[in-house]
């Protein structure tokens, strides 16, 4: 009996399908050991070295596992082709007693019967640059997350985590958040006029450039509004120039990792996590009445490669379903950024004939969509390229230049299938319906038309657009963007909240990245993480000893960290400074003379004032004390009696729920609104909310200044 073993019970099934007789596919269901949870496990002062630990949950498996190795007479582990599969697959060898100096590890980029009994015929020994790779990365994050975590929780009083990557993406999402509120409107006014040539239809141009003034022209203000509008009907319109050509737009690459995640986001509305657990079980394979069918490609991949049988594949379907039209002179080839590792292919799904829409009635409607959009976008990448007629115009008019253009589709190409064309704002008065003009040509203005707009602040993240720009800054991998993503929005914690698809950081991420980019200003680098992701890479890829790589790195590290903890606070026995520590029993100062000095103490936190007001339950004094929503008055007789009468200023009404909200204030001493009725309701503003509803887009309203405006950033409504 040959025994293969990988992690998911799915994929074991999918498996099994192909194979008769002689072979015993199990998994493993993941991971069989990790480092432990309920502290580092890693040793600083033995080079680094990781202490895995068996977890209770996974003994059982183990030894249903041996018992199978013991009677196989060949032992192959199968599990996913990265770094995160070879450790797995490491792991497995360790505890089973494999000899990781035979050929038993096999790998494939799909489930299908071609691929696997393809890779059973090449067996290879596990790739242990590839397992330190991910040793090295795990023990990296794990040594960062269980130091700065307790450093940031003692500072900030709160149940606080932070880590490598994670918490420069919340530095992301917290400086747009800074600038958004920073961000002080320009006026400006955009000008068109509606011209035609003698005898023909109307058209309308946007003043874009006056004589003398680089760059683009807006008038600034009213008054220069008109005095343009003046100066243009004394003027006479001409066409400056006319340019056409044919524009051809190149079908999109197919998906990688981040590019599903970002289009799942925008297009089906699923977070990155559910992106991933969705595209897992198309991998891994689905139920049907035929028994389980793998339907795409691996998930976790950053290269556009596409192999060439898939490619002549798309090219005959192509063909024979949209026409030879359709079918680009060569085939499309893709290249794979610079830092791509290129191990495997793009998503793609494995067999065409298996259609999405033959598929309906059996995938649920996330794994149907998911499936759909992976198969159309996998179609449209080997198509031809479509094709617009375009048309650029300029009109002269005294010192002034206006502009518009058009563009009409001639050949739909790929966007048959997968339409990536973006809708044009009239901002410029794009695609226009244009008469045949030549230059020199005079025109008839028929009116001039104002309209005052203010320039907008930057748009806040979504989960989409937070995962291109870590992709562009090479922060973070194709298998780590769906975990930090989770992490941000974590219910326990709320680094950030969605308002609508925008991520909104909570009060307590301001005074997090504070404290980080204070302590901890190379974690918080991006080009410092970027330059750590590729020296990572570089493990997989044989370059560098890990332990020396992060023994490299803990020498500033460890500096910051101390750094951390140092307080203002002077020992009462040797006048050394005190630093802030977390423990069993919460927080408390210890010398930094030790272990010369090992005074310690509790640290007072908690300010309690006595008031004249007396407890409505039973009599005694009520104290002020201070707490983590502001100011209360709590019963000196506690715990006996736990009266408690908030003393935090009510201000404005939550639109949510019609309780008062209260001014409050963060611990980085930014004022805000959040609704009395917490937790039940979790509203808050950084502006008075009136209660009531935009009346022309339904946000809430909000007190500015002694005028009543919609919060929406989009929303110009004031309320009269």
């Amino acid at each position: 009996m040959q025994l293969i073993i990988v992690e998911s019970p799915h994929k074991a099934n999918t498996i099994e399908k192909f194979l008769k007789g002689g072979y015993s596919v199990k998994a493993s269901k993941g991971h069989i050991r990790d480092l432990p949870v309920n502290y580092m496990g890693v040793s600083i002062a033995n080079n680094f070295e990781p202490h895995y630990v068996i977890t209770p949950e996974k003994k059982k498996d183990i030894k249903d596992l041996e018992t199978l190795a013991k009677k196989a007479d060949k032992i192959y582990l199968a599990t996913d082709p990265d770094r995160e599969g070879e450790a797995i697959s490491w792991h497995l060898a360790e505890v089973l007693g494999i000899d990781t100096n035979q050929a038993n590890r096999i790998e494939f980029n799909e489930i299908s019967e071609k691929a696997v009994k393809k890779a059973l015929e090449n067996p290879r020994k596990i790739d242990m640059n590839l397992v330190d790779a991910q040793q090295a990365r795990r023990v990296l994050d794990r040594i960062v997350g269980y130091s700065i975590s307790p450093a940031a929780s003692s500072r900030l009083n709160d149940n606080l985590s932070a880590g490598r990557v994670q918490s420069v993406a919340l530095k992301m999402v917290v400086d747009r958040e800074r600038e958004i509120l920073a961000f002080k409107p320009t006026e400006y006014w955009n000008i068109k006029a509606d011209v035609n040539p003698e005898g023909q239809n109307n058209f309308k141009v946007l003043l874009v450039e006056k004589q003398g003034v680089k760059g683009t022209f807006k008038p600034g203000n009213k008054e220069q509004a008109e005095q343009v509008e003046t100066e243009l009907k004394n003027s006479q319109f001409f066409v400056k120039s006319v340019k056409r050509a044919v524009m051809k737009s190149h079908a999109p690459a197919p998906y990688i990792t981040s590019t599903l995640q970002q289009d799942g986001s925008i297009r089906l509305n699923l977070t990155a996590p559910q992106v991933m657990q969705v595209a897992q079980r198309l991998y891994e394979g689905v139920e049907t009445p035929r028994g389980n069918i793998a339907l795409i490609t691996y998930m976790r991949t950053d290269s556009v490669r596409i192999a060439t049988d898939a490619q002549k594949s798309a090219l005959e379907y192509i063909k024979e379903n949209y026409g030879q039209e359709y079918v680009p002179s060569k085939p499309n080839v893709y290249r794979s950024k610079k830092d791509a590792q290129d191990a495997h292919e793009a998503i793609r799904p494995i067999d065409l004939s298996k259609t999405p829409e033959s598929l309906k009635d059996i995938l649920d409607k996330n794994q149907y969509k998911l499936y759909k959009l992976i198969y159309d976008r996998f179609i449209a990448s080997q198509m031809a390229e479509a094709k617009y007629d375009s048309v650029a115009v300029e009109v002269g008019a005294g010192n002034y230049v206006l502009k518009t253009s058009g563009k009409t589709l001639i050949f739909k190409g790929y966007t048959v299938v997968y339409d990536d064309t973006k809708k044009e704002e009239d901002e410029d008065s794009g695609n226009a319906l244009l008469p045949n003009l030549t230059e020199n040509q005079l025109l008839n203005l028929n009116g001039i038309t104002k309209e005052q707009k203010f320039t907008k602040p930057p748009v806040r993240y979504t989960e989409a657009t937070l995962i291109k720009h870590m992709e562009d800054k090479g922060i973070g991998r194709p298998s780590t963007y769906a975990t930090i993503m989770a992490k941000l929005s974590d219910k326990k914690r709320e680094y950030v909240r969605k308002e609508k698809k925008y991520l909104v950081p909570n009060p307590i991420s301001y005074d997090l990245i504070d404290f980080l980019v204070k302590y901890f200003p190379d974690i918080m680098n991006i080009s410092f993480t970027a330059k750590m992701e590729d020296d990572l890479d570089d493990i997989g890829e044989g370059g560098k000893d890990w332990h020396k790589l992060i023994a490299d790195f803990y020498v500033g590290f460890d500096k910051q960290l101390k750094n951390s903890k140092i307080t203002e606070v002077l020992c009462e026995k040797c006048g050394a400074p005190m630093i802030i520590n977390s423990g069993k029993y919460g927080n408390y100062y210890a010398c930094s003379n030790y272990p010369k000095c090992q005074n310690i103490k509790a640290v007072n936190e908690k300010v309690v004032i006595p008031t004249d007001k007396i407890c409505s339950k039973c009599g005694a004094i009520m104290v002020e004390r201070e707490g983590k929503f502001g100011k209360f008055l709590a019963c000196s007789n506690y715990p006996s009696c736990k009266n408690t009468v908030s003393m935090t200023e009510s201000v404005g009404v939550c639109p949510e729920c019609g309780k008062p909200t209260k001014k409050m204030t963060s611990r980085g001493g930014k004022v805000f609104y959040g609704c009395s009725n917490y937790p039940n309701c979790k509203f808050m503003s950084w502006d008075i909310p009136t209660g009531e509803k935009c009346p022309d887009c339904g946000a809430y309203l909000i007190e500015v200044e002694g005028k009543v405006k919609c919060s929406s950033k989009k929303c110009e409504y004031v309320k009269k």
